[in-house]
């Protein structure tokens, strides 16, 4: 199969996820759902891409294979999908886009958490990791780290991390995550992601015990097109909250017309 250069580009950006949905296609190339379907299933007949059905009524879930990864000389790993992280995953591609359209300011680079493992996992051990690290050692003796969920370079050179936050974490766990944050004087804000608000005021609590509330901050959203929810009613996305920027509901807006 011939691969044009907008198939490079889907391919580039599935990669960088553990699944994409033909919406986020369709956002990411400004075309319609159907088109973006069709690329999908074209990329996916010559073996470049998985497509997974795991929820009824649903739409298709969208996996970049070895093969795909090799024809973009990609040295990501092979994603495996994760039901437990289903709606996450789906919500973090809505983020990346958001992010690339310019939602929270000019990015030179969007480094996902599977970027970022990659990437600490081929430097030399001497070299600092891009990752956060946290108190204390894993189980195989080595620095405990944390990986936001997206790490973003400003055209400044500050770096901004965003955490997708769904579930709620032990008030220990959060805290010990905000401190690693706190002493990396690299990441000048992070950003958490919340549909739950009081969670939201939760984590905003624990900033302010340990004094970062100027540089951590709360965003409501809400991920809609859980599964089992039929895409015609609601597709699934983040759906920004009011006050946050025009980028993301320019995203929405590709998904929704």
């Amino acid at each position: 199969m011939g691969l044009t250069a907008v198939d490079l580009v889907v391919l580039g950006f599935v990669a960088e996820h553990r699944l994409v949905l033909s919406d986020h296609v369709a956002a990411l190339l400004n075309r319609s759902r159907r088109t973006a379907s069709a690329r999908l299933h074209a990329l996916t007949g010559p073996g470049y891409l998985r497509e997974v059905r795991v929820f009824d009524r649903h739409p298709p879930s969208f996996l970049i294979t070895r093969t795909g990864l090799n024809v973009i000389g990609s040295t990501l790993p092979t994603p495996r999908m994760d039901l437990r992280g289903y709606t996450h995953d789906v919500g973090l591609a809505w983020l990346w886009l958001a992010a690339r359209c310019g939602s929270f300011g000019g990015v030179t680079s969007i480094y996902t958490e599977r970027r970022l493992r990659s990437r600490d996992a081929a430097t030399n051990q001497d070299q600092r990791p891009l990752a956060i690290r946290l108190g204390g050692f894993g189980g195989d003796g080595r620095g405990r780290l944390h990986y936001p969920d997206l790490l973003l370079i400003a055209t400044d050179g500050r770096r901004i991390a965003l955490e997708l936050e769904l579930s709620w974490k032990s008030r220990g766990r959060r805290e010990d995550i905000l401190t690693a944050y706190a002493f990396d004087n690299r990441v000048a804000s992070v950003v958490y992601f919340v549909e739950d608000r009081r969670l939201g005021r939760s984590i905003a609590d624990s900033a302010r015990r340990l004094g970062m509330s100027g540089r951590v901050h709360v965003q409501p959203v809400r991920v809609t097109g859980r599964p089992g929810v039929h895409p015609s009613v609601a597709a699934s996305r983040v759906r920004a909250a009011p006050g946050m920027s025009r980028g993301a509901d320019a995203v929405r807006a590709e998904v929704v017309r």
